[in-house]
């Protein structure tokens, strides 16, 4: 038996602009400059810098004599130029904040010239008495050489493609015996294959002591003891004292190993973060400012003024004319909306931002992360009658200067937990706690898992062990094993 009902569904469908305004929420300060750059570049009729318009005319294009259908017309009601113009002479949410001026230095951090990581290391090849073909090899090792300072490939590998890449017909020996070479290279571990050869270039660099010495030995014929940190075992093996590994042990400590990040000159690109605001203690209270970049100063260009105004007094309109003056008006609809889009931007941030200052008061006035109340995004977005989704695009890529350091935005949200006292604790409060148990343990005898949740359970927080492991795990805590010293 067939049976009919109606159902009533609501949907809502995002405009392409209230997604184009989403995107632009979610750029950070360094993106949307960009952004705006593409802009200005896309649309002649949206310039920036403040300029001051005349704009004491309507154009009514119904009142116009021409020869064309009324299905061509443009009513006054489609381009009103006065609309256009007068809010973008002076945008008003420029002066509703008074977070930029004009006169504020830009301080920008110049990126230094100088000779790639791998230049650095052809120069020192220089100064070797090698042949043709030890050259070429010693050049390809060095090219092979990646940014932390290692070659991890095998010998067969780079013996293959020095053959299909160079033309250079060689043997393993051959590369080994180069490689040896590109080993005395500068910083002291670079070519190295493995954190196990890296370490022991550096040690048989160092002058001999019986502490290195002890200590080349370990990291020769007992890396993974070492690696596990089986200490015993190493005293047996060895038939040292306790001491003798200690001080063996420290001279290993103090190796680097990753000697390719030491080499300044080297060519990592290095992400210099912009924040997006700025919290300041000023007479007991926070004072929040936004990022100035953020709020540019925008107007419609004069050179499309004058054309509108062109076509508002020409007696003879052509079908180009007409052509023309929607182009314009797409142009015109385009910067109209990017300007109050860039309104929209900075007032959500803004919003969102001093909401967030305000809920974390208590953190901000002392930067101690015990202070940081439990909060997820919901909380913000009730509190400013906003989406979830908006909340997390401004708090997943926004950075805030605070007294304390440039803070990533969404490291002050936090999940809940309920302490023996019934009350709702932030788990970064209680991470806090245990990194600091963790600093204080007597690393000799390191506190395993069980051990943490039992402390934790003294202190008000009753936890599972394996919620300690991944609280652990979060803070990149190695386990009770890893953490031995003696």
């Amino acid at each position: 038996m067939l049976k009919q009902h109606l159902q009533f569904k609501l949907s809502q469908k995002l405009s392409p602009q209230q997604i184009q305004l989403m995107k632009l929420i979610q750029l950070p300060t360094q993106a949307f400059e960009q952004r705006l750059k593409q802009e200005l570049e896309e649309n002649p009729a949206l310039e920036g810098g403040a300029e001051e318009i005349e704009s004491d005319f309507d154009l009514d294009l119904d009142n116009t004599n021409d020869d064309f259908d009324d299905s061509e017309s443009i009513g006054n009601d489609d381009i009103n130029v006065d609309e256009y113009l007068s809010d973008d002479e002076i945008p008003d949410y420029r002066t509703q904040t008074n977070n930029y001026s004009s006169d504020d230095e830009e301080k920008t951090m110049p990126y230094a010239a100088g000779t790639s990581f791998t230049q650095h290391l052809i120069t020192q090849l220089n100064t070797y008495r090698l042949d043709e073909e030890e050259y070429e090899i010693a050049e390809f090792l060095v090219g092979s050489v990646d940014e932390s300072g290692y070659i991890r490939r095998s010998l067969s590998d780079i013996m293959d493609d020095l053959a299909f890449t160079q033309s250079v017909y060689t043997t393993e020996e051959k590369i080994a015996k180069v490689l040896r070479i590109v080993h005395q290279l500068d910083p002291a571990g670079v070519g190295a294959r493995n954190l196990q050869e890296c370490l022991s270039i550096q040690l048989h660099r160092k002058e001999k002591t019986p502490d290195t010495e002890l200590a080349i030995e370990i990291i020769d014929d007992a890396f993974e003891q070492f690696t596990k940190k089986h200490y015993d075992k190493l005293i047996q093996k060895f038939d040292i004292s306790e001491i003798q590994l200690k001080d063996a042990i420290s001279e290993i400590e103090h190796l680097n190993p990753k000697p390719g990040g030491s080499y300044a000159g080297n060519n990592r690109i290095v992400e210099h973060v912009v924040p997006d605001f700025a919290i300041k203690i000023v007479d007991g209270e926070l004072e929040l400012t936004l990022n100035g970049r953020n709020a540019p100063e925008l107007h419609v260009s004069r050179e499309y003024n004058n054309m509108l105004k062109g076509y508002k007094e020409s007696k003879d309109k052509s079908k180009s004319q007409k052509d023309a003056v929607i182009f314009i008006k797409q142009k015109l609809d385009a910067a109209k909306w990017f300007i109050e889009a860039i309104k929209q931007r900075q007032q959500t941030l803004f919003i969102t931002m001093s909401a967030i200052m305000h809920y974390q008061e208590d953190y901000f006035l002392t930067g101690d992360e015990r202070n940081l109340k439990p909060m997820i995004l919901k909380d913000i977005a009730d509190e400013i009658s906003m989406d979830v989704s908006t909340v997390s695009r401004v708090a997943n890529s926004k950075y805030v200067d605070t007294p304390y350091g440039t803070k990533l935005i969404k490291e002050f949200f936090s999940e809940s937990m309920k302490n023996d006292q019934g009350e709702d604790v932030s788990t970064r409060e209680i991470k806090k706690i245990l990194e600091t148990v963790i600093e204080e343990e007597d690393k000799r005898k390191p506190l395993t898992d069980e051990t943490l949740a039992l402390i934790l359970k003294e202190k008000g927080y009753p936890i599972a062990r394996r919620t300690v492991a991944k609280y652990r795990e979060q803070l990149d805590i190695p386990v009770a094993r890893l953490r031995k010293k003696i």
